[in-house]
Protein backbone atom coordinates (compact mmCIF):
# COMPACT_ATOMS: atom_id res chain seq x y z
CA UNK A 1 0.00 0.00 0.00
CA UNK A 2 2.92 2.51 0.94
CA UNK A 3 4.85 2.00 -2.28
CA UNK A 4 1.30 2.42 -4.62
CA UNK A 5 0.96 5.60 -2.31
CA UNK A 6 4.65 6.63 -3.24
CA UNK A 7 4.26 5.73 -6.82
CA UNK A 8 0.89 8.15 -6.79
CA UNK A 9 2.68 11.31 -5.43
CA UNK A 10 5.67 10.35 -7.57
CA UNK A 11 3.73 10.32 -11.04
CA UNK A 12 1.41 13.26 -10.14
CA UNK A 13 4.57 15.72 -9.10
CA UNK A 14 6.36 14.45 -12.71
CA UNK A 15 2.48 15.32 -14.45
CA UNK A 16 2.72 18.97 -12.64
CA UNK A 17 6.43 19.42 -13.54
CA UNK A 18 6.36 18.61 -17.28
CA UNK A 19 3.28 21.21 -17.43
CA UNK A 20 5.37 23.91 -15.87
CA UNK A 21 8.28 23.49 -17.98
CA UNK A 22 5.85 25.22 -20.58
CA UNK A 23 6.83 28.54 -19.02
CA UNK A 24 9.71 27.80 -17.23
CA UNK A 25 13.37 26.03 -16.92
CA UNK A 26 13.07 23.03 -15.06
CA UNK A 27 16.72 23.05 -13.50
CA UNK A 28 16.89 24.50 -10.51
CA UNK A 29 19.93 23.39 -7.99
CA UNK A 30 22.76 21.41 -10.04
CA UNK A 31 23.57 17.63 -8.53
CA UNK A 32 26.55 16.08 -8.47
CA UNK A 33 27.08 12.41 -9.47
CA UNK A 34 27.63 11.86 -5.31
CA UNK A 35 24.57 13.90 -4.88
CA UNK A 36 22.31 11.53 -7.36
CA UNK A 37 23.52 8.32 -5.97
CA UNK A 38 22.37 9.65 -2.71
CA UNK A 39 18.62 9.52 -3.61
CA UNK A 40 18.67 5.75 -4.12
CA UNK A 41 18.32 2.38 -1.80
CA UNK A 42 21.01 0.51 -3.67
CA UNK A 43 24.55 1.17 -5.41
CA UNK A 44 24.30 2.66 -8.60
CA UNK A 45 27.14 3.16 -11.01
CA UNK A 46 28.03 6.00 -11.71
CA UNK A 47 28.34 5.09 -15.79
CA UNK A 48 24.49 5.18 -15.66
CA UNK A 49 23.68 8.48 -14.49
CA UNK A 50 24.14 11.40 -16.01
CA UNK A 51 25.52 14.78 -13.92
CA UNK A 52 22.69 18.13 -13.94
CA UNK A 53 25.45 20.10 -15.98
CA UNK A 54 27.57 18.26 -18.53
CA UNK A 55 30.12 20.46 -20.55
CA UNK A 56 30.52 19.70 -23.90
CA UNK A 57 31.94 20.93 -27.81
CA UNK A 58 28.62 22.10 -28.40
CA UNK A 59 28.06 24.17 -25.02
CA UNK A 60 26.79 23.15 -21.44
CA UNK A 61 24.01 20.50 -21.98
CA UNK A 62 21.77 20.76 -18.61
CA UNK A 63 19.42 18.24 -16.90
CA UNK A 64 16.94 17.73 -13.99
CA UNK A 65 17.49 14.07 -12.74
CA UNK A 66 18.24 12.73 -16.09
CA UNK A 67 15.75 14.73 -18.23
CA UNK A 68 16.99 17.61 -20.27
CA UNK A 69 15.91 20.99 -20.14
CA UNK A 70 13.81 22.38 -23.16
CA UNK A 71 16.67 24.15 -24.17
CA UNK A 72 19.58 21.49 -23.78
CA UNK A 73 16.78 19.55 -26.07
CA UNK A 74 16.39 22.00 -28.56
CA UNK A 75 20.55 22.68 -28.72
CA UNK A 76 21.01 18.27 -29.26
CA UNK A 77 18.29 18.21 -31.69
CA UNK A 78 20.03 21.24 -33.33
CA UNK A 79 22.80 19.36 -33.37
CA UNK A 80 21.32 15.94 -34.89
CA UNK A 81 20.15 17.83 -37.32
CA UNK A 82 23.64 19.25 -38.03
CA UNK A 83 25.53 15.90 -38.08
CA UNK A 84 22.53 14.18 -40.28
CA UNK A 85 23.44 17.27 -42.91
CA UNK A 86 26.93 16.43 -42.80
CA UNK A 87 26.59 12.47 -43.11
CA UNK A 88 24.15 12.89 -45.89
CA UNK A 89 26.16 15.29 -47.97
CA UNK A 90 29.27 12.87 -47.02
CA UNK A 91 27.52 9.54 -47.89
CA UNK A 92 25.13 11.23 -51.02
CA UNK A 93 28.43 12.44 -52.95
CA UNK A 94 28.69 9.15 -55.19
CA UNK A 95 25.07 10.02 -56.18
CA UNK A 96 25.25 13.78 -56.88
CA UNK A 97 28.78 12.84 -58.54
CA UNK A 98 26.86 11.04 -61.01
CA UNK A 99 23.89 13.25 -61.43
CA UNK A 100 26.43 16.20 -62.09
CA UNK A 101 27.91 14.18 -65.03
CA UNK A 102 24.54 13.31 -66.25
CA UNK A 103 23.24 17.12 -66.10
CA UNK A 104 26.65 18.11 -67.64
CA UNK A 105 26.50 16.06 -70.67
CA UNK A 106 22.94 16.55 -71.00
CA UNK A 107 23.86 20.41 -71.13
CA UNK A 108 25.82 19.51 -74.35
CA UNK A 109 22.79 17.81 -75.80
CA UNK A 110 23.40 14.09 -74.68
CA UNK A 111 20.01 13.76 -73.40
CA UNK A 112 19.02 10.26 -74.43
CA UNK A 113 21.18 7.01 -74.76
CA UNK A 114 21.83 6.92 -78.69
CA UNK A 115 23.48 10.78 -77.84
CA UNK A 116 26.97 10.03 -77.27
CA UNK A 117 29.09 12.84 -76.22
CA UNK A 118 33.03 12.02 -77.75
CA UNK A 119 36.14 14.16 -76.93
CA UNK A 120 37.53 14.25 -80.69
CA UNK A 121 39.98 16.19 -79.72
CA UNK A 122 40.63 14.73 -76.47
CA UNK A 123 39.37 16.27 -73.32
CA UNK A 124 40.77 19.87 -72.65
CA UNK A 125 41.10 21.88 -69.06
CA UNK A 126 37.25 23.49 -70.31
CA UNK A 127 35.17 21.46 -69.10
CA UNK A 128 35.20 21.14 -64.91
CA UNK A 129 35.45 17.47 -65.10
CA UNK A 130 36.62 15.21 -61.96
CA UNK A 131 40.21 14.28 -63.00
CA UNK A 132 39.25 13.68 -66.79
CA UNK A 133 42.34 13.08 -68.72
CA UNK A 134 44.10 14.29 -71.75
CA UNK A 135 45.41 10.93 -73.25
CA UNK A 136 42.57 8.52 -74.35
CA UNK A 137 39.39 9.27 -76.23
CA UNK A 138 35.99 9.37 -74.06
CA UNK A 139 32.41 8.25 -75.32
CA UNK A 140 30.44 9.14 -72.25
CA UNK A 141 26.73 8.22 -72.91
CA UNK A 142 23.89 7.99 -70.09
CA UNK A 143 21.49 5.29 -70.37
CA UNK A 144 17.61 5.67 -69.05
CA UNK A 145 16.35 2.16 -67.96
CA UNK A 146 12.86 3.67 -67.12
CA UNK A 147 12.59 4.99 -70.40
CA UNK A 148 13.88 2.11 -72.74
CA UNK A 149 13.94 -0.73 -70.67
CA UNK A 150 16.10 -3.29 -71.31
CA UNK A 151 18.92 -1.50 -73.23
CA UNK A 152 21.66 -2.99 -75.72
CA UNK A 153 25.46 -1.46 -75.79
CA UNK A 154 26.93 -3.05 -78.99
CA UNK A 155 30.87 -2.19 -78.26
CA UNK A 156 33.13 -2.15 -80.91
CA UNK A 157 35.97 -4.32 -81.21
CA UNK A 158 39.98 -2.71 -80.21
CA UNK A 159 37.97 -0.33 -77.39
CA UNK A 160 40.06 0.33 -74.13
CA UNK A 161 38.49 0.03 -70.64
CA UNK A 162 35.30 0.54 -69.93
CA UNK A 163 32.60 0.33 -67.21
CA UNK A 164 28.94 1.20 -66.11
CA UNK A 165 28.41 2.69 -62.83
CA UNK A 166 24.76 2.91 -61.58
CA UNK A 167 23.38 6.40 -60.19
CA UNK A 168 25.24 5.57 -56.85
CA UNK A 169 28.36 5.42 -58.35
CA UNK A 170 28.88 1.45 -58.34
CA UNK A 171 30.08 -1.03 -60.39
CA UNK A 172 27.58 -2.91 -63.06
CA UNK A 173 29.95 -4.15 -65.44
CA UNK A 174 33.09 -3.53 -67.47
CA UNK A 175 33.86 -3.47 -71.46
CA UNK A 176 36.31 -3.47 -73.45
CA UNK A 177 40.12 -5.35 -72.49
CA UNK A 178 38.96 -5.83 -69.21
CA UNK A 179 35.36 -6.70 -69.47
CA UNK A 180 34.02 -10.08 -70.57
CA UNK A 181 34.54 -9.29 -74.91
CA UNK A 182 38.49 -9.11 -73.68
CA UNK A 183 38.37 -6.41 -76.42
CA UNK A 184 37.20 -8.62 -79.23
CA UNK A 185 33.75 -6.32 -78.87
CA UNK A 186 30.30 -7.74 -78.05
CA UNK A 187 26.79 -6.73 -77.39
CA UNK A 188 26.19 -6.19 -73.84
CA UNK A 189 22.39 -6.05 -72.07
CA UNK A 190 21.64 -3.90 -69.44
CA UNK A 191 18.45 -4.65 -67.79
CA UNK A 192 16.76 -2.04 -65.73
CA UNK A 193 15.90 -2.51 -61.73
CA UNK A 194 12.61 -3.45 -62.35
CA UNK A 195 13.20 -6.14 -64.53
CA UNK A 196 11.57 -9.61 -63.86
CA UNK A 197 11.89 -11.84 -66.94
CA UNK A 198 14.15 -15.20 -67.55
CA UNK A 199 17.27 -13.60 -68.18
CA UNK A 200 19.62 -13.81 -65.16
CA UNK A 201 21.63 -10.41 -64.39
CA UNK A 202 24.62 -10.76 -61.98
CA UNK A 203 26.45 -8.10 -61.36
CA UNK A 204 29.63 -8.11 -63.85
CA UNK A 205 27.87 -10.16 -66.07
CA UNK A 206 26.88 -13.16 -67.63
CA UNK A 207 26.85 -14.69 -71.54
CA UNK A 208 23.63 -15.43 -72.55
CA UNK A 209 21.88 -15.80 -75.66
CA UNK A 210 18.37 -14.17 -77.12
CA UNK A 211 17.32 -15.03 -80.20
CA UNK A 212 20.46 -16.76 -81.64
CA UNK A 213 22.83 -14.07 -80.14
CA UNK A 214 25.23 -14.01 -77.63
CA UNK A 215 24.77 -11.39 -75.03
CA UNK A 216 27.07 -10.49 -71.86
CA UNK A 217 23.79 -9.61 -69.45
CA UNK A 218 23.76 -7.60 -66.11
CA UNK A 219 21.00 -5.95 -63.88
CA UNK A 220 21.59 -2.48 -62.77
CA UNK A 221 20.17 -1.08 -59.30
CA UNK A 222 19.28 1.83 -61.30
CA UNK A 223 17.14 3.63 -63.74
CA UNK A 224 19.85 6.33 -65.10
CA UNK A 225 23.62 4.58 -65.43
CA UNK A 226 26.90 5.90 -66.98
CA UNK A 227 28.45 4.37 -69.66
CA UNK A 228 32.10 5.71 -69.66
CA UNK A 229 34.45 4.05 -72.58
CA UNK A 230 37.81 5.16 -73.43
CA UNK A 231 39.35 4.44 -76.89
CA UNK A 232 43.20 4.65 -77.36
CA UNK A 233 45.59 6.85 -79.76
CA UNK A 234 47.36 6.01 -82.45
CA UNK A 235 51.23 7.68 -83.41
CA UNK A 236 49.85 10.22 -81.04
CA UNK A 237 46.35 11.13 -82.78
CA UNK A 238 42.63 10.90 -82.11
CA UNK A 239 40.98 9.87 -84.82
CA UNK A 240 41.54 6.13 -84.94
CA UNK A 241 39.72 5.99 -81.48
CA UNK A 242 36.83 8.98 -82.87
CA UNK A 243 36.14 6.67 -86.04
CA UNK A 244 35.98 3.65 -83.56
CA UNK A 245 33.55 4.75 -81.75
CA UNK A 246 31.40 6.53 -84.58
CA UNK A 247 31.11 3.52 -86.54
CA UNK A 248 31.33 0.62 -84.31
CA UNK A 249 29.26 2.40 -80.51
CA UNK A 250 25.46 1.22 -81.07
CA UNK A 251 23.13 2.05 -77.80
CA UNK A 252 19.37 0.61 -78.30
CA UNK A 253 16.22 -0.33 -76.49
CA UNK A 254 16.64 -4.05 -77.09
CA UNK A 255 12.77 -3.89 -77.62
CA UNK A 256 13.70 -2.10 -80.97
CA UNK A 257 16.83 -4.12 -82.34
CA UNK A 258 15.06 -4.29 -85.39
CA UNK A 259 14.86 -1.19 -86.35
CA UNK A 260 17.75 0.83 -83.57
CA UNK A 261 17.43 4.56 -83.91
CA UNK A 262 20.43 6.01 -85.62
CA UNK A 263 23.26 7.14 -83.36
CA UNK A 264 23.96 10.98 -82.87
CA UNK A 265 27.59 11.96 -81.62
CA UNK A 266 28.76 15.55 -80.14
CA UNK A 267 31.86 16.45 -80.19
CA UNK A 268 32.93 17.64 -76.15
CA UNK A 269 36.55 18.95 -76.78
CA UNK A 270 37.14 22.53 -76.27
CA UNK A 271 33.24 23.05 -74.94
CA UNK A 272 32.58 24.81 -71.36
CA UNK A 273 30.33 22.49 -68.94
CA UNK A 274 30.17 21.83 -65.71
CA UNK A 275 30.00 18.04 -64.28
CA UNK A 276 30.23 18.48 -60.48
CA UNK A 277 27.85 18.59 -58.10
CA UNK A 278 27.23 21.54 -55.43
CA UNK A 279 28.85 22.32 -52.16
CA UNK A 280 25.85 24.44 -51.00
CA UNK A 281 22.37 23.94 -50.18
CA UNK A 282 21.95 23.02 -53.72
CA UNK A 283 23.39 19.48 -53.17
CA UNK A 284 20.36 18.60 -51.13
CA UNK A 285 18.05 19.34 -54.08
CA UNK A 286 20.34 17.59 -56.50
CA UNK A 287 20.44 14.55 -53.82
CA UNK A 288 16.78 14.77 -53.76
CA UNK A 289 15.77 14.49 -57.55
CA UNK A 290 17.72 11.37 -57.57
CA UNK A 291 16.03 9.98 -54.64
CA UNK A 292 12.75 10.82 -56.34
CA UNK A 293 13.51 9.47 -59.61
CA UNK A 294 15.50 5.66 -58.86
CA UNK A 295 14.02 2.99 -56.98
CA UNK A 296 13.88 3.36 -52.95
CA UNK A 297 15.93 -0.13 -53.37
CA UNK A 298 18.99 2.10 -54.58
CA UNK A 299 19.78 3.03 -51.24
CA UNK A 300 19.88 0.91 -48.45
CA UNK A 301 17.46 1.53 -45.58
CA UNK A 302 20.28 2.99 -43.09
CA UNK A 303 20.92 5.36 -45.72
CA UNK A 304 17.36 6.23 -46.96
CA UNK A 305 16.80 7.01 -43.17
CA UNK A 306 19.66 9.43 -42.97
CA UNK A 307 18.06 11.30 -46.15
CA UNK A 308 15.13 11.28 -44.64
CA UNK A 309 15.76 12.62 -41.23
CA UNK A 310 16.57 16.14 -42.94
CA UNK A 311 13.38 15.82 -45.12
CA UNK A 312 14.70 13.97 -48.51
CA UNK A 313 12.47 10.74 -48.98
CA UNK A 314 10.60 9.23 -51.50
CA UNK A 315 7.44 10.40 -52.58
CA UNK A 316 7.48 13.54 -50.41
CA UNK A 317 8.87 16.84 -51.47
CA UNK A 318 11.67 18.16 -49.69
CA UNK A 319 10.95 21.67 -48.31
CA UNK A 320 12.85 22.58 -45.15
CA UNK A 321 11.42 25.32 -43.11
CA UNK A 322 13.77 28.05 -42.06
CA UNK A 323 15.16 26.51 -39.22
CA UNK A 324 16.01 23.54 -41.07
CA UNK A 325 17.67 25.75 -44.06
CA UNK A 326 20.11 27.32 -41.33
CA UNK A 327 21.27 24.24 -40.07
CA UNK A 328 21.63 22.54 -43.64
CA UNK A 329 23.54 25.29 -44.87
CA UNK A 330 26.03 24.82 -42.17
CA UNK A 331 26.00 21.15 -42.56
CA UNK A 332 27.05 21.00 -46.00
CA UNK A 333 29.58 23.78 -45.34
CA UNK A 334 30.90 22.05 -42.63
CA UNK A 335 30.56 18.68 -44.68
CA UNK A 336 32.54 19.96 -47.76
CA UNK A 337 35.20 21.17 -45.84
CA UNK A 338 35.61 17.28 -44.00
CA UNK A 339 35.69 15.99 -47.62
CA UNK A 340 38.20 18.43 -48.71
CA UNK A 341 40.21 17.07 -45.46
CA UNK A 342 40.00 13.73 -46.46
CA UNK A 343 41.44 14.48 -49.81
CA UNK A 344 44.20 16.58 -48.58
CA UNK A 345 45.19 15.07 -44.76
CA UNK A 346 45.76 11.58 -44.94
CA UNK A 347 45.59 9.92 -41.69
CA UNK A 348 46.11 6.60 -43.23
CA UNK A 349 49.96 5.40 -43.47
CA UNK A 350 49.15 3.00 -45.77
CA UNK A 351 47.09 4.88 -48.45
CA UNK A 352 50.89 6.05 -49.60
CA UNK A 353 52.04 3.84 -52.50
CA UNK A 354 55.88 3.62 -50.81
CA UNK A 355 57.81 3.87 -47.52
CA UNK A 356 59.41 7.15 -47.25
CA UNK A 357 57.11 8.39 -50.45
CA UNK A 358 54.12 11.05 -50.93
CA UNK A 359 52.89 9.45 -53.74
CA UNK A 360 49.34 7.99 -52.34
CA UNK A 361 47.35 4.99 -54.25
CA UNK A 362 44.73 6.32 -56.76
CA UNK A 363 42.22 3.53 -55.11
CA UNK A 364 41.76 4.06 -51.61
CA UNK A 365 41.67 0.73 -50.56
CA UNK A 366 42.23 -0.77 -52.96
CA UNK A 367 39.11 -2.00 -52.74
CA UNK A 368 36.07 -0.88 -55.28
CA UNK A 369 33.37 -1.48 -52.68
CA UNK A 370 35.33 0.24 -50.03
CA UNK A 371 35.88 -2.68 -47.99
CA UNK A 372 37.89 -2.61 -44.84
CA UNK A 373 40.06 -5.80 -44.44
CA UNK A 374 38.66 -7.81 -46.42
CA UNK A 375 34.69 -6.69 -44.52
CA UNK A 376 36.24 -7.52 -41.37
CA UNK A 377 36.32 -3.29 -40.94
CA UNK A 378 33.02 -2.91 -42.43
CA UNK A 379 32.88 0.45 -45.28
CA UNK A 380 35.41 2.35 -44.87
CA UNK A 381 33.03 5.38 -45.53
CA UNK A 382 35.91 8.43 -45.44
CA UNK A 383 37.76 5.92 -48.63
CA UNK A 384 34.48 6.51 -50.60
CA UNK A 385 33.65 10.43 -50.07
CA UNK A 386 37.01 11.07 -50.92
CA UNK A 387 37.28 9.07 -53.69
CA UNK A 388 34.31 10.28 -55.26
CA UNK A 389 35.02 14.08 -54.34
CA UNK A 390 37.83 13.90 -56.73
CA UNK A 391 37.19 11.24 -59.36
CA UNK A 392 34.96 8.93 -61.28
CA UNK A 393 34.77 5.12 -62.62
CA UNK A 394 34.25 2.72 -60.44
CA UNK A 395 35.61 -0.48 -61.29
CA UNK A 396 37.06 -3.65 -59.76
CA UNK A 397 39.99 -3.89 -62.62
CA UNK A 398 41.22 -0.64 -61.12
CA UNK A 399 41.59 -2.16 -57.44
CA UNK A 400 43.28 -5.66 -58.53
CA UNK A 401 46.73 -6.44 -60.13
CA UNK A 402 45.46 -7.09 -63.79
CA UNK A 403 49.37 -7.23 -65.69
CA UNK A 404 48.73 -6.07 -69.27
CA UNK A 405 45.38 -4.52 -69.15
CA UNK A 406 43.16 -2.00 -67.86
CA UNK A 407 44.97 0.78 -65.95
CA UNK A 408 46.55 2.01 -62.71
CA UNK A 409 47.13 5.40 -60.83
CA UNK A 410 49.01 7.50 -58.56
CA UNK A 411 48.52 10.92 -57.38
CA UNK A 412 50.64 13.32 -55.68
CA UNK A 413 49.58 16.67 -54.39
CA UNK A 414 53.36 16.84 -51.64
CA UNK A 415 56.32 17.89 -52.13
CA UNK A 416 59.52 15.17 -51.48
CA UNK A 417 59.27 17.46 -47.91
CA UNK A 418 55.90 17.23 -47.67
CA UNK A 419 54.39 20.39 -48.47
CA UNK A 420 51.60 21.15 -50.70
CA UNK A 421 51.93 22.03 -54.37
CA UNK A 422 52.53 26.19 -54.66
CA UNK A 423 51.78 27.23 -58.20
CA UNK A 424 54.31 30.14 -57.83
CA UNK A 425 56.74 27.74 -57.45
CA UNK A 426 58.83 25.29 -59.84
CA UNK A 427 59.54 21.67 -59.07
CA UNK A 428 60.85 18.48 -61.33
CA UNK A 429 59.28 15.02 -61.40
CA UNK A 430 61.85 11.80 -62.61
CA UNK A 431 60.10 9.34 -64.21
CA UNK A 432 62.23 6.39 -65.00
CA UNK A 433 63.05 4.68 -68.23
CA UNK A 434 60.92 1.38 -68.84
CA UNK A 435 58.08 2.59 -67.13
CA UNK A 436 55.65 -0.41 -66.92
CA UNK A 437 53.07 0.24 -68.99
CA UNK A 438 52.54 -1.39 -72.31
CA UNK A 439 50.14 1.60 -74.20
CA UNK A 440 51.35 4.79 -72.39
CA UNK A 441 52.00 6.55 -69.22
CA UNK A 442 50.92 10.33 -68.75
CA UNK A 443 50.83 12.65 -65.99
CA UNK A 444 48.40 15.71 -65.57
CA UNK A 445 48.15 18.52 -63.84
CA UNK A 446 44.64 19.38 -61.40
CA UNK A 447 43.05 22.10 -59.83
CA UNK A 448 42.48 21.69 -55.74
CA UNK A 449 39.43 23.85 -56.14
CA UNK A 450 37.45 21.84 -59.27
CA UNK A 451 39.35 18.67 -59.17
CA UNK A 452 39.56 19.10 -62.83
CA UNK A 453 42.11 19.88 -65.46
CA UNK A 454 44.28 23.34 -64.37
CA UNK A 455 43.28 26.01 -66.20
CA UNK A 456 46.38 27.92 -67.84
CA UNK A 457 47.68 28.76 -71.40
CA UNK A 458 48.28 25.04 -72.22
CA UNK A 459 44.91 23.28 -73.53
CA UNK A 460 46.30 20.03 -72.48
CA UNK A 461 48.25 20.24 -68.97
CA UNK A 462 49.85 17.16 -69.05
CA UNK A 463 52.72 15.14 -70.82
CA UNK A 464 51.68 11.52 -72.28
CA UNK A 465 54.09 8.89 -73.06
CA UNK A 466 52.66 8.14 -76.78
CA UNK A 467 51.52 11.95 -77.61
CA UNK A 468 54.51 13.93 -76.27
CA UNK A 469 57.25 12.25 -78.42
CA UNK A 470 59.27 15.36 -78.28
CA UNK A 471 60.09 15.16 -74.58
CA UNK A 472 63.81 15.46 -74.11
CA UNK A 473 64.81 11.82 -72.48
CA UNK A 474 67.99 11.42 -70.60
CA UNK A 475 70.62 9.37 -71.59
CA UNK A 476 69.49 6.46 -68.93
CA UNK A 477 66.19 6.51 -70.37
CA UNK A 478 64.02 8.70 -67.73
CA UNK A 479 62.36 11.87 -68.60
CA UNK A 480 62.34 14.73 -66.18
CA UNK A 481 58.90 16.71 -66.06
CA UNK A 482 59.22 20.46 -64.87
CA UNK A 483 56.04 22.16 -63.55
CA UNK A 484 56.02 26.01 -62.31
CA UNK A 485 54.61 29.41 -64.08
CA UNK A 486 57.68 29.59 -66.38
CA UNK A 487 59.03 26.99 -68.68
CA UNK A 488 62.96 26.34 -67.69
CA UNK A 489 65.43 27.27 -70.51
CA UNK A 490 65.54 24.58 -73.04
CA UNK A 491 63.14 22.53 -71.56
CA UNK A 492 60.18 24.11 -72.84
CA UNK A 493 59.28 20.21 -74.13
CA UNK A 494 58.88 19.02 -70.30
CA UNK A 495 57.18 21.43 -69.07
CA UNK A 496 53.53 22.33 -67.68
CA UNK A 497 52.50 25.16 -66.42
CA UNK A 498 51.04 26.14 -62.74
CA UNK A 499 49.28 29.50 -61.61
CA UNK A 500 51.16 31.72 -59.37
CA UNK A 501 48.84 32.07 -56.48
CA UNK A 502 47.23 28.46 -56.80
CA UNK A 503 47.98 25.24 -55.70
CA UNK A 504 48.03 22.17 -57.53
CA UNK A 505 48.15 18.51 -57.86
CA UNK A 506 49.52 15.58 -60.22
CA UNK A 507 47.68 12.06 -61.28
CA UNK A 508 50.20 9.67 -62.67
CA UNK A 509 48.47 7.14 -64.80
CA UNK A 510 49.62 3.89 -66.25
CA UNK A 511 47.33 2.00 -69.07
CA UNK A 512 48.13 -1.58 -69.45
CA UNK A 513 50.52 -2.16 -66.26
CA UNK A 514 52.87 -4.23 -66.49
CA UNK A 515 54.56 -6.39 -63.31
CA UNK A 516 57.25 -4.15 -62.38
CA UNK A 517 54.51 -1.66 -61.17
CA UNK A 518 52.33 -4.14 -59.16
CA UNK A 519 55.82 -5.66 -57.68
CA UNK A 520 57.12 -1.90 -56.68
CA UNK A 521 60.63 -2.26 -58.59
CA UNK A 522 59.41 0.53 -60.64
CA UNK A 523 58.53 3.58 -58.88
CA UNK A 524 58.16 6.87 -60.24
CA UNK A 525 60.45 9.86 -58.59
CA UNK A 526 59.51 12.33 -55.89
CA UNK A 527 57.79 15.42 -56.62
CA UNK A 528 61.05 17.99 -55.77
CA UNK A 529 61.27 21.66 -55.28
CA UNK A 530 63.74 23.52 -57.38
CA UNK A 531 63.39 26.56 -56.09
Amino acid sequence: MRSKLLFSILFIGVFLWSCKTDNQDISTDSNSIDEIRSKYNTEIPDFILTPDKVETRIGTLNFFDGIPTKETAKLVYDNLDFLRGVETFLNGIPATSIEGLRRGLASLGAENSNQVVVFDQLMDSNPLFLTGNTSTVYAVPFLNLKKDGPTVIEIPKGAGPGTVNDAYFRFVIDMGAPGPDRGQGGKYLILPPDYNGELEGPIGGKEQVINGETYFVTKSPSYVNWVALRGFLVDGKSDTATKMWKEGLKIYPLSKADAPPSMEFINGSGKTFNTIHANNFQFYEELNHIVQREPIELFSPEIRGQFASIGIQKDKPFNPDQRMKIILTDAVAVANATARATLWYERNSEEFLYDGSYWKRGYPGNNYQFLKDEGLGGRNLDARTMFYYFATVNTPMMAIELVGKGSQYAWGYLDSNGNFLDGSKNYKVNIPGDAPALKFWSMCVYDPQTRSMLQTNQPYPSKQSQRDTNMIVNEDGSVDLYYGPDAPEGMEANWTQTVPGKGWFVVLRLYSPTEPWYDKSWRPGEIELID
